[in-house]
Protein backbone atom coordinates (compact mmCIF):
# COMPACT_ATOMS: atom_id res chain seq x y z
CA UNK A 1 0.00 0.00 0.00
CA UNK A 2 1.11 3.37 -1.01
CA UNK A 3 1.98 5.72 1.73
CA UNK A 4 1.53 9.39 2.30
CA UNK A 5 4.31 12.23 3.24
CA UNK A 6 4.56 15.98 3.40
CA UNK A 7 7.81 15.32 2.84
CA UNK A 8 10.26 12.05 1.92
CA UNK A 9 14.18 13.02 2.22
CA UNK A 10 16.14 10.87 -0.40
CA UNK A 11 19.75 10.34 1.69
CA UNK A 12 20.26 10.28 5.37
CA UNK A 13 23.92 12.02 5.80
CA UNK A 14 24.25 15.03 7.43
CA UNK A 15 22.24 17.43 5.29
CA UNK A 16 19.26 14.47 5.02
CA UNK A 17 18.79 14.24 8.69
CA UNK A 18 19.00 17.58 9.93
CA UNK A 19 16.10 18.19 6.91
CA UNK A 20 14.11 15.43 8.44
CA UNK A 21 14.40 16.72 11.89
CA UNK A 22 13.61 20.25 10.91
CA UNK A 23 10.81 18.88 9.20
CA UNK A 24 9.48 17.07 12.09
CA UNK A 25 9.41 20.34 14.63
CA UNK A 26 7.16 21.80 12.00
CA UNK A 27 4.91 19.32 11.67
CA UNK A 28 5.32 17.67 9.16
CA UNK A 29 4.76 13.99 8.35
CA UNK A 30 8.22 12.99 7.14
CA UNK A 31 10.27 10.23 5.83
CA UNK A 32 13.92 9.70 5.02
CA UNK A 33 15.20 6.73 2.39
CA UNK A 34 18.93 5.77 3.03
CA UNK A 35 20.71 2.83 1.43
CA UNK A 36 23.23 2.36 4.01
CA UNK A 37 23.56 4.00 7.32
CA UNK A 38 21.79 7.17 9.17
CA UNK A 39 24.96 10.36 9.12
CA UNK A 40 26.21 9.26 5.68
CA UNK A 41 29.79 10.04 4.09
CA UNK A 42 30.45 12.66 6.92
CA UNK A 43 29.93 10.37 9.75
CA UNK A 44 31.02 7.10 8.91
CA UNK A 45 33.45 7.72 5.53
CA UNK A 46 34.49 11.35 6.15
CA UNK A 47 34.45 14.10 8.87
CA UNK A 48 33.70 12.40 11.98
CA UNK A 49 36.10 9.38 11.15
CA UNK A 50 39.10 11.43 9.74
CA UNK A 51 38.93 13.63 12.90
CA UNK A 52 39.41 10.42 14.99
CA UNK A 53 42.39 9.16 13.15
CA UNK A 54 43.99 12.86 13.09
CA UNK A 55 43.25 13.16 16.60
CA UNK A 56 45.24 10.18 17.52
CA UNK A 57 48.03 10.87 15.30
CA UNK A 58 48.60 14.57 16.91
CA UNK A 59 48.44 12.51 20.73
CA UNK A 60 51.13 10.11 19.03
CA UNK A 61 53.16 13.34 17.55
CA UNK A 62 53.11 15.23 20.78
CA UNK A 63 53.56 12.22 22.91
CA UNK A 64 56.98 11.80 21.13
CA UNK A 65 57.87 15.47 21.50
CA UNK A 66 57.20 14.93 25.81
CA UNK A 67 60.68 15.76 26.38
CA UNK A 68 59.92 19.50 25.39
CA UNK A 69 57.27 19.58 27.99
CA UNK A 70 59.20 18.09 30.64
CA UNK A 71 57.60 14.46 30.08
CA UNK A 72 60.31 11.55 29.79
CA UNK A 73 59.30 8.19 28.67
CA UNK A 74 60.99 5.41 27.77
CA UNK A 75 59.13 3.75 24.95
CA UNK A 76 56.55 5.44 22.65
CA UNK A 77 54.67 3.13 20.47
CA UNK A 78 51.85 2.97 18.10
CA UNK A 79 49.30 0.77 17.92
CA UNK A 80 47.20 1.48 15.34
CA UNK A 81 44.59 -1.52 15.74
CA UNK A 82 43.46 0.33 19.04
CA UNK A 83 43.73 3.72 16.89
CA UNK A 84 40.90 1.93 14.74
CA UNK A 85 39.19 1.15 17.33
CA UNK A 86 38.64 3.65 18.79
CA UNK A 87 37.35 5.85 15.70
CA UNK A 88 34.65 3.29 15.34
CA UNK A 89 33.74 3.82 18.87
CA UNK A 90 33.03 7.30 18.04
CA UNK A 91 31.30 6.79 15.20
CA UNK A 92 28.80 3.89 16.62
CA UNK A 93 27.94 6.41 19.33
CA UNK A 94 27.17 9.10 17.06
CA UNK A 95 25.27 6.75 14.89
CA UNK A 96 23.09 5.61 17.79
CA UNK A 97 22.57 9.26 18.38
CA UNK A 98 21.40 9.85 15.24
CA UNK A 99 19.23 6.71 15.34
CA UNK A 100 17.87 8.18 18.56
CA UNK A 101 17.11 11.42 16.48
CA UNK A 102 14.73 9.89 13.96
CA UNK A 103 12.68 7.63 16.41
CA UNK A 104 12.11 10.90 18.75
CA UNK A 105 11.34 12.79 15.47
CA UNK A 106 8.90 10.39 14.63
CA UNK A 107 10.18 10.31 11.15
CA UNK A 108 9.66 6.88 9.34
CA UNK A 109 13.28 5.17 7.81
CA UNK A 110 13.60 3.26 4.95
CA UNK A 111 15.97 1.45 4.16
CA UNK A 112 16.97 0.80 0.72
CA UNK A 113 17.31 2.64 -2.61
CA UNK A 114 14.83 5.36 -3.65
CA UNK A 115 14.02 6.46 -6.68
CA UNK A 116 11.93 9.20 -8.55
CA UNK A 117 9.00 7.95 -10.70
CA UNK A 118 7.84 9.96 -13.21
CA UNK A 119 3.80 11.07 -13.54
CA UNK A 120 1.71 7.63 -12.62
CA UNK A 121 -1.28 6.10 -11.33
CA UNK A 122 -0.26 7.69 -7.73
CA UNK A 123 0.69 11.46 -8.84
CA UNK A 124 0.03 13.81 -12.02
CA UNK A 125 3.45 14.92 -11.79
CA UNK A 126 6.70 13.09 -10.95
CA UNK A 127 8.24 12.96 -7.77
CA UNK A 128 6.54 9.09 -6.40
CA UNK A 129 9.39 7.52 -4.83
CA UNK A 130 9.82 3.93 -5.25
CA UNK A 131 11.67 2.20 -2.46
CA UNK A 132 13.71 -0.78 -3.34
CA UNK A 133 14.27 -2.52 0.21
CA UNK A 134 17.41 -3.64 1.39
CA UNK A 135 16.16 -6.38 3.09
CA UNK A 136 14.69 -8.28 -0.76
CA UNK A 137 11.04 -6.92 0.71
CA UNK A 138 8.67 -5.63 -1.99
CA UNK A 139 9.10 -2.56 -2.92
CA UNK A 140 7.75 0.24 -0.74
CA UNK A 141 5.97 3.53 -2.67
CA UNK A 142 6.30 6.76 -0.53
CA UNK A 143 4.11 9.80 -1.96
CA UNK A 144 5.45 13.02 -1.00
CA UNK A 145 4.02 16.48 -1.75
CA UNK A 146 7.49 17.25 -1.60
CA UNK A 147 10.63 15.24 -2.08
CA UNK A 148 13.93 16.42 -1.08
CA UNK A 149 17.13 14.90 -2.86
CA UNK A 150 20.03 14.36 -0.68
CA UNK A 151 22.62 11.61 -1.73
CA UNK A 152 25.64 13.08 -1.17
CA UNK A 153 28.96 12.29 -2.98
CA UNK A 154 31.79 9.95 -3.33
CA UNK A 155 35.73 10.51 -4.37
CA UNK A 156 36.69 11.35 -7.28
CA UNK A 157 39.12 9.12 -9.28
CA UNK A 158 41.32 9.97 -12.61
CA UNK A 159 41.50 7.61 -15.49
CA UNK A 160 44.26 5.50 -15.00
CA UNK A 161 44.57 6.20 -11.28
CA UNK A 162 41.16 3.66 -10.67
CA UNK A 163 40.98 2.45 -7.07
CA UNK A 164 41.95 -1.05 -6.15
CA UNK A 165 41.82 -0.93 -2.50
CA UNK A 166 45.28 -2.43 -2.68
CA UNK A 167 47.87 0.00 -4.48
CA UNK A 168 45.38 2.71 -5.24
CA UNK A 169 42.97 4.39 -2.79
CA UNK A 170 40.28 7.02 -2.13
CA UNK A 171 39.72 8.24 0.94
CA UNK A 172 36.99 5.59 1.81
CA UNK A 173 39.82 2.79 1.84
CA UNK A 174 42.10 4.66 3.82
CA UNK A 175 40.06 4.99 6.55
CA UNK A 176 40.13 1.46 6.59
CA UNK A 177 44.00 0.55 6.69
CA UNK A 178 44.87 -1.71 8.97
CA UNK A 179 48.34 -0.47 9.54
CA UNK A 180 50.59 2.54 8.63
CA UNK A 181 51.93 2.88 5.40
CA UNK A 182 55.62 3.45 5.51
CA UNK A 183 55.08 5.41 2.20
CA UNK A 184 52.23 7.23 0.75
CA UNK A 185 51.98 9.20 -2.70
CA UNK A 186 48.87 11.71 -1.93
CA UNK A 187 47.46 13.33 -5.43
CA UNK A 188 45.65 16.47 -4.38
CA UNK A 189 46.74 19.25 -2.34
CA UNK A 190 43.29 20.23 -1.19
CA UNK A 191 41.81 19.94 2.10
CA UNK A 192 40.91 16.59 2.02
CA UNK A 193 44.80 15.77 0.79
CA UNK A 194 46.38 17.73 3.18
CA UNK A 195 44.89 15.77 6.05
CA UNK A 196 45.55 12.85 5.00
CA UNK A 197 49.09 14.05 4.44
CA UNK A 198 49.59 15.82 8.42
CA UNK A 199 47.55 12.76 9.19
CA UNK A 200 49.66 9.82 7.89
CA UNK A 201 53.19 12.26 8.35
CA UNK A 202 52.27 12.12 12.12
CA UNK A 203 51.85 8.67 12.16
CA UNK A 204 55.23 8.24 10.86
CA UNK A 205 55.01 7.36 6.69
CA UNK A 206 56.70 9.26 4.32
CA UNK A 207 54.66 11.17 2.66
CA UNK A 208 54.62 13.03 -0.74
CA UNK A 209 52.02 15.38 -2.09
CA UNK A 210 51.61 16.21 -5.73
CA UNK A 211 49.54 19.29 -6.94
CA UNK A 212 48.49 20.47 -10.15
CA UNK A 213 48.24 24.23 -9.06
CA UNK A 214 50.89 26.07 -8.51
CA UNK A 215 50.25 26.05 -4.70
CA UNK A 216 48.79 24.00 -1.82
CA UNK A 217 44.88 24.86 -1.62
CA UNK A 218 44.39 27.25 -4.29
CA UNK A 219 41.00 28.12 -3.31
CA UNK A 220 42.60 30.11 0.16
CA UNK A 221 44.15 33.00 0.75
CA UNK A 222 47.94 32.92 -0.77
CA UNK A 223 49.83 34.04 2.57
CA UNK A 224 47.75 30.65 4.32
CA UNK A 225 48.99 28.66 0.85
CA UNK A 226 52.91 29.96 1.66
CA UNK A 227 52.70 29.09 5.82
CA UNK A 228 51.08 25.77 4.81
CA UNK A 229 53.89 24.95 2.78
CA UNK A 230 56.27 25.60 5.09
CA UNK A 231 54.43 24.20 8.01
CA UNK A 232 54.53 20.89 6.08
CA UNK A 233 58.20 21.04 4.55
CA UNK A 234 58.83 21.41 8.36
CA UNK A 235 57.26 18.54 9.14
CA UNK A 236 59.54 16.17 6.02
CA UNK A 237 57.12 16.42 3.61
CA UNK A 238 57.53 16.75 -0.11
CA UNK A 239 55.74 18.79 -2.34
CA UNK A 240 55.46 18.97 -5.87
CA UNK A 241 53.63 21.92 -7.37
CA UNK A 242 52.91 22.50 -11.13
CA UNK A 243 52.68 18.74 -11.26
CA UNK A 244 50.70 16.46 -13.48
CA UNK A 245 50.09 12.98 -13.05
CA UNK A 246 50.97 10.88 -16.11
CA UNK A 247 48.47 8.35 -15.84
CA UNK A 248 49.08 5.44 -18.37
CA UNK A 249 52.27 5.13 -16.16
CA UNK A 250 51.37 3.18 -13.57
CA UNK A 251 53.31 0.49 -12.61
CA UNK A 252 52.59 -2.09 -9.49
CA UNK A 253 54.75 -4.12 -8.12
CA UNK A 254 55.31 -6.43 -5.31
CA UNK A 255 55.22 -3.61 -2.21
CA UNK A 256 55.20 -0.34 -3.90
CA UNK A 257 53.42 1.42 -7.20
CA UNK A 258 55.59 3.97 -8.93
CA UNK A 259 53.99 6.64 -11.45
CA UNK A 260 55.69 9.47 -13.31
CA UNK A 261 54.67 13.09 -12.99
CA UNK A 262 55.22 15.78 -15.43
CA UNK A 263 56.76 19.09 -13.52
CA UNK A 264 57.71 22.51 -15.44
CA UNK A 265 58.41 19.87 -18.46
CA UNK A 266 60.43 16.98 -16.55
CA UNK A 267 59.25 14.03 -16.11
CA UNK A 268 59.94 12.77 -12.76
CA UNK A 269 59.34 8.85 -11.46
CA UNK A 270 57.87 8.72 -7.57
CA UNK A 271 57.27 5.30 -6.19
CA UNK A 272 55.34 4.53 -2.88
CA UNK A 273 53.46 1.54 -1.00
CA UNK A 274 50.15 4.06 -1.50
CA UNK A 275 48.70 6.49 -3.79
CA UNK A 276 45.72 8.22 -2.41
CA UNK A 277 44.25 9.82 -4.74
CA UNK A 278 42.21 13.04 -3.51
CA UNK A 279 41.10 15.43 -6.54
CA UNK A 280 37.40 16.20 -4.75
CA UNK A 281 34.28 14.58 -4.50
CA UNK A 282 31.58 13.52 -7.47
CA UNK A 283 27.80 13.98 -6.74
CA UNK A 284 25.91 10.83 -6.41
CA UNK A 285 23.09 11.31 -9.09
CA UNK A 286 22.81 8.18 -10.90
CA UNK A 287 20.34 5.69 -10.19
CA UNK A 288 17.97 8.24 -8.51
CA UNK A 289 15.27 8.93 -11.24
CA UNK A 290 16.40 11.89 -12.27
CA UNK A 291 15.41 11.01 -16.06
CA UNK A 292 11.57 10.67 -14.62
CA UNK A 293 11.65 14.39 -14.29
CA UNK A 294 12.62 18.01 -15.52
CA UNK A 295 15.24 18.74 -12.95
CA UNK A 296 18.49 20.24 -15.12
CA UNK A 297 21.92 18.51 -14.12
CA UNK A 298 24.75 20.80 -15.46
CA UNK A 299 28.38 19.53 -14.80
CA UNK A 300 27.68 17.06 -12.86
CA UNK A 301 25.26 18.73 -10.38
CA UNK A 302 21.77 19.33 -10.09
CA UNK A 303 20.84 23.08 -10.25
CA UNK A 304 18.57 24.95 -7.99
CA UNK A 305 17.26 27.94 -6.98
CA UNK A 306 18.08 30.02 -4.06
CA UNK A 307 15.72 28.23 -2.00
CA UNK A 308 16.89 24.78 -3.18
CA UNK A 309 14.24 24.35 -5.74
CA UNK A 310 14.59 22.11 -8.93
CA UNK A 311 13.00 23.43 -12.14
CA UNK A 312 10.88 20.63 -10.70
CA UNK A 313 9.37 22.95 -7.79
CA UNK A 314 8.11 20.65 -5.55
CA UNK A 315 11.57 18.73 -5.57
CA UNK A 316 14.53 20.19 -3.47
CA UNK A 317 18.45 19.29 -3.50
CA UNK A 318 20.74 19.86 -1.06
CA UNK A 319 24.43 18.86 -0.15
CA UNK A 320 26.80 17.66 -2.44
CA UNK A 321 24.33 16.95 -4.96
CA UNK A 322 24.17 20.80 -5.83
CA UNK A 323 28.01 21.49 -5.57
CA UNK A 324 29.46 24.51 -4.29
CA UNK A 325 31.19 24.31 -0.66
CA UNK A 326 30.74 20.49 -0.32
CA UNK A 327 30.90 20.70 3.78
CA UNK A 328 28.45 19.13 6.26
CA UNK A 329 27.35 22.04 7.99
CA UNK A 330 26.86 23.81 4.45
CA UNK A 331 24.03 20.53 3.95
CA UNK A 332 22.70 20.74 7.50
CA UNK A 333 22.09 24.94 6.81
CA UNK A 334 20.67 24.19 2.75
CA UNK A 335 17.95 21.34 4.05
CA UNK A 336 16.57 23.86 7.19
CA UNK A 337 15.81 26.57 4.67
CA UNK A 338 14.80 23.80 2.21
CA UNK A 339 11.97 22.45 4.97
CA UNK A 340 10.89 26.31 5.96
CA UNK A 341 10.23 27.04 2.74
CA UNK A 342 8.39 24.14 2.11
CA UNK A 343 6.69 25.06 5.35
CA UNK A 344 6.58 28.96 4.05
CA UNK A 345 8.45 30.19 6.70
CA UNK A 346 10.10 32.44 4.18
CA UNK A 347 13.79 31.78 4.63
CA UNK A 348 16.65 33.92 3.87
CA UNK A 349 18.77 32.63 1.38
CA UNK A 350 22.37 31.77 2.22
CA UNK A 351 25.17 33.61 2.07
CA UNK A 352 28.07 31.76 1.20
CA UNK A 353 30.53 34.03 1.86
CA UNK A 354 29.63 33.23 5.66
CA UNK A 355 29.88 29.75 5.75
CA UNK A 356 33.29 29.04 7.98
CA UNK A 357 35.76 26.30 6.39
CA UNK A 358 37.80 24.11 8.44
CA UNK A 359 40.92 22.40 7.81
CA UNK A 360 41.85 19.91 10.74
CA UNK A 361 45.61 19.35 9.33
CA UNK A 362 48.83 19.86 12.01
CA UNK A 363 48.73 22.94 11.44
CA UNK A 364 44.76 23.57 12.09
CA UNK A 365 43.38 26.16 8.87
CA UNK A 366 40.04 28.02 9.32
CA UNK A 367 38.86 30.82 7.11
CA UNK A 368 35.40 32.58 6.35
CA UNK A 369 34.70 35.16 3.50
CA UNK A 370 36.91 36.60 1.07
CA UNK A 371 40.29 36.09 0.48
CA UNK A 372 42.76 39.34 -0.12
CA UNK A 373 43.17 38.64 -4.02
CA UNK A 374 38.90 37.57 -4.11
CA UNK A 375 38.88 41.47 -2.55
CA UNK A 376 40.79 43.06 -4.61
CA UNK A 377 39.65 41.66 -7.52
CA UNK A 378 36.56 43.41 -6.58
CA UNK A 379 37.90 46.53 -6.78
CA UNK A 380 37.92 47.30 -3.10
CA UNK A 381 40.04 49.61 -1.26
CA UNK A 382 41.84 47.47 1.51
CA UNK A 383 43.54 47.27 4.76
CA UNK A 384 45.01 44.12 6.10
CA UNK A 385 45.74 43.24 10.03
CA UNK A 386 48.17 39.92 10.48
CA UNK A 387 49.11 38.71 14.04
CA UNK A 388 51.33 35.59 14.44
CA UNK A 389 50.92 32.88 17.29
CA UNK A 390 54.43 33.65 18.83
CA UNK A 391 53.38 35.97 20.14
CA UNK A 392 50.69 35.06 21.97
CA UNK A 393 51.31 33.50 25.66
CA UNK A 394 48.76 30.62 25.08
CA UNK A 395 50.11 29.54 22.17
CA UNK A 396 53.38 29.74 23.53
CA UNK A 397 52.03 27.56 26.50
CA UNK A 398 50.53 24.72 24.03
CA UNK A 399 54.18 24.93 22.11
CA UNK A 400 52.44 25.42 19.10
CA UNK A 401 53.33 29.27 17.78
CA UNK A 402 53.76 29.00 14.39
CA UNK A 403 50.84 30.66 12.50
CA UNK A 404 49.04 33.90 12.13
CA UNK A 405 45.24 35.35 12.02
CA UNK A 406 44.73 37.43 9.01
CA UNK A 407 42.02 40.23 8.56
CA UNK A 408 40.53 41.38 5.51
CA UNK A 409 39.14 44.69 6.31
CA UNK A 410 37.27 47.27 3.75
CA UNK A 411 39.16 50.87 4.61
CA UNK A 412 36.11 52.50 3.37
CA UNK A 413 33.29 51.19 5.20
CA UNK A 414 35.77 49.57 8.13
CA UNK A 415 33.70 46.17 7.49
CA UNK A 416 35.64 42.51 8.39
CA UNK A 417 35.33 41.13 4.40
CA UNK A 418 37.17 37.75 6.04
CA UNK A 419 39.32 36.31 8.05
CA UNK A 420 41.97 33.93 7.78
CA UNK A 421 43.68 31.70 10.03
CA UNK A 422 46.51 28.75 10.25
CA UNK A 423 48.06 27.97 13.69
CA UNK A 424 46.70 25.64 16.96
CA UNK A 425 42.95 24.91 17.37
CA UNK A 426 41.81 27.43 14.87
CA UNK A 427 39.09 25.18 13.78
CA UNK A 428 37.74 26.53 17.48
CA UNK A 429 38.20 30.09 16.95
CA UNK A 430 36.38 30.88 13.52
CA UNK A 431 33.36 31.00 14.80
CA UNK A 432 33.52 34.36 16.12
CA UNK A 433 35.18 35.24 13.06
CA UNK A 434 31.77 33.65 11.37
CA UNK A 435 29.98 35.74 13.55
CA UNK A 436 31.32 38.88 13.08
CA UNK A 437 30.96 38.14 9.18
CA UNK A 438 27.36 37.59 10.26
CA UNK A 439 26.81 41.00 11.83
CA UNK A 440 28.73 42.86 9.33
CA UNK A 441 30.59 43.77 12.10
CA UNK A 442 33.78 46.49 11.76
CA UNK A 443 37.39 45.69 12.57
CA UNK A 444 37.31 47.74 15.84
CA UNK A 445 34.45 46.25 16.75
CA UNK A 446 36.16 42.69 17.04
CA UNK A 447 39.23 44.22 18.47
CA UNK A 448 37.35 45.79 21.42
CA UNK A 449 35.51 43.23 22.57
CA UNK A 450 37.38 41.78 25.23
CA UNK A 451 39.40 38.30 24.50
CA UNK A 452 40.47 36.69 27.46
CA UNK A 453 44.31 36.38 28.22
CA UNK A 454 45.85 33.65 28.20
CA UNK A 455 43.86 32.38 25.72
CA UNK A 456 44.71 31.58 22.00
CA UNK A 457 41.74 34.11 20.67
CA UNK A 458 43.72 37.26 21.58
CA UNK A 459 45.57 36.44 18.34
CA UNK A 460 41.76 37.86 16.72
CA UNK A 461 41.74 40.53 18.82
CA UNK A 462 45.46 41.94 17.82
CA UNK A 463 45.18 41.31 14.50
CA UNK A 464 42.03 43.78 14.88
CA UNK A 465 43.86 45.70 16.59
CA UNK A 466 46.87 46.00 13.66
CA UNK A 467 44.45 46.87 10.98
CA UNK A 468 44.92 50.51 12.36
CA UNK A 469 48.83 49.47 13.43
CA UNK A 470 47.19 49.70 16.75
CA UNK A 471 48.15 45.81 17.87
CA UNK A 472 49.38 46.02 21.75
CA UNK A 473 51.66 42.74 21.60
CA UNK A 474 53.78 43.73 18.39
Amino acid sequence: MAKEYDIVILGGGTGGYVAAIRASQLGLKTAVVEKEKLGGTCLHKGCIPSKSLLRSAEVFAQTKNGEEYGIIAKEIKLDFQKVQIRKQRIVDQLHRGVQQLMKKGKIDLYHGVGRILGPSIFAPVAGTISVEMNDGNENEILIPKHVIIATGSRPKTLNGLEIDGDFILSSNEALELSNVPSSVLIVGGGAIGIEWASMLKDFGSDVTIIEYANRLLPSEDHDISRELEIRLKKKGIRIVTNAKILTDTVQKEKTTATVQVEVNGERLAYSAEKILVCVGRQANIEDIGLENTDIQVNQGVIQVNDYFQTKERHIYAIGDVIGGLQLAHVASREGMIAVEHIAGLNPEPLDYSLVPKCIYSSPEIASVGWTEQEAKEKGLNLKIGKFPFRAVGKALVYGQSDGFVKLIVDRDTDDVLGVHMIGPHVTDMISEAGLARFLDAASWEVAHAIHPHPTLSEALGEAAFSVDGKAIHL
